[in-house]
């Protein structure tokens, strides 16, 4: 099942609910893009191998192409966030809920970026999504257990994979370049480093698109009052269209972010940086194999930690990581109950 380009326009022009939750949907995206993506180019601006603005470009660009192709591939992560939730049978009221979700994870996640905290989206869009959905419901029942618990799995193997591999991925490369001529291996990593950013850009956008798209598929859907349906096909135009979106929003910046992540959590060295990003990407690349809807902020974050304390334990700065880790903890219970709370009121207003 899918949508084609001129039902979505007809179907929005003439549902006011669900042209505000395609408005929110991309907002999301933006915000994502725009908080989220930074990470991915962290470790490039931290480490001097690129500027920032070029990094931003680059993330865009790879962020656009994330989304697009590994979607073409495969587009299980979509369908996971899909089938999280279950918004019932009334269809206005289940739009209803869902555009509650969406408002309350653009608070949270305008409010991390405010503090310069890198919090998970997708965990935000996660605990929202579910938070209406349970309100609506009145209970548990519109949750899916079998897929929520791939969250868990995502959620281990984003934070413990992702240490552990750092520090095995940065002992590897010490060895391997131990007796190269410092000169040759400032270049060898530098180029390196640049590549696996866009590596790591690409697979935000692989991971974080196909969330996103989920979640607007299943907006059509409750428009047009199918409650019911599973499965579905993300249309080429779903995909260009989100990509284009991300990219617009990486493109703005995010400076907070990549100084939190890049510059005062472990100050790193172009090959640590390399074995951070390189590490991330292969923890992205299983996940999305496997359709687990893996955070990207806290891969990246634990690949970076792992990394530093590869040198040694005191190079990490634990009072943000413990600031970090505080976020991350806060995120599912807070945005949950901030999406059940958006939930009753657009219910009792709409």
């Amino acid at each position: 099942m899918t949508v084609t380009l001129d039902e979505f326009i007809r179907q929005m022009t003439g549902n006011p609910a669900l042209l505000v939750t395609v408005i929110l949907t991309l907002g999301v995206v933006l915000v994502n893009g725009w908080t989220d993506a930074p990470n991915a180019i962290a470790t490039c601006v931290s480490t001097r191998s690129m500027g920032v603005r070029r990094a931003i470009v680059m993330a865009a660009v790879f962020n656009f192409l994330g989304v697009f192709v590994m979607t073409m591939i495969s587009a299980s992560v979509a369908a996971t966030i899909y089938n999280m939730v279950d918004f019932g049978g009334n269809g206005k009221q289940a739009l209803i809920a869902l555009c509650a979700g969406l408002f309350a994870i653009v608070i949270w996640a305008t409010a991390a970026w405010w503090f310069g905290i890198p919090t998970s989206e997708s965990h935000a869009l996660i605990a929202g999504v579910s938070g209406a959905a349970i309100a609506l419901q009145g209970g548990f029942g519109g949750i899916h257990g079998n897929e929520w618990i791939k969250v868990i799995y995502g959620l281990v193997l984003s934070t413990a994979l992702g240490f552990a591999l750092g520090y095995v991925v940065v002992k590897a490369v010490e060895a391997i370049f131990r007796g190269i001529e410092r000169k040759t291996a400032y270049h060898v990593f530098k180029n390196s480093q640049i590549a696996a950013g866009a590596g790591m850009a690409f697979m935000h956008g692989a991971q974080d698109g196909q969330k996103f798209m989920g979640v607007f598929m299943l907006g059509m859907f409750l428009a047009k009052g199918q409650t019911d349906a599973v499965h579905f096909q993300i249309p080429v135009w779903l995909m260009i269209l989100c990509s284009a979106v991300m990219a617009i929003g990486t493109s703005v910046g995010g400076y907070r972010i990549i100084k939190s992540v890049g510059m005062d959590m472990v100050k790193l060295k172009k090959y640590q940086g390399f074995a951070a990003d390189l590490t991330a990407v292969i923890c992205l690349v299983i996940a999305s194999r496997y359709g687990l809807p893996v955070s990207t902020t806290h891969t990246k974050t634990t690949a970076i930690m792992g990394v530093g304390a590869a040198n040694r334990v005191t190079s990490v700065n634990w009072k943000i990581v413990g600031e970090m880790i505080l976020a991350w903890i806060l995120t599912f219970p807070g945005c949950g109950i901030l999406g059940f709370a958006m939930a009753w009121v657009f219910m009792a207003v709409f």
